[in-house]
């Protein structure tokens, strides 16, 4: 199954790409994808912090991807 992966801020230069397609087998999690995206991309190691947005849509953990959807990996932001 097919997805597409938004890469935002901080995360966009740990990867090296800002939109990428990444294959999933079916009825993974969100959870899921964090752990594969810790093994495709180890810089990516505090993505537990990262927010997860799923058809631009906070999303937990547990939640069950679907072919085609849209998720962003956001991370923490600060400033002021």
């Amino acid at each position: 199954m097919k997805i597409q992966l938004l890469f935002f801020g901080i995360a966009t230069d740990l990867v090296g790409e800002n939109s990428i397609f990444y294959e999933l087998k079916s009825d993974e999690t969100v959870l899921a994808l964090k752990k594969d995206l810790l093994l495709k991309y180890p810089k990516l190691k505090n993505i537990e912090e990262f927010a997860i947005a799923v058809n631009e849509e906070y999303a937990e953990d547990n939640l069950v991807l679907k072919e085609n959807d849209v998720v962003a990996i956001i991370p923490p932001v600060s400033g002021g």
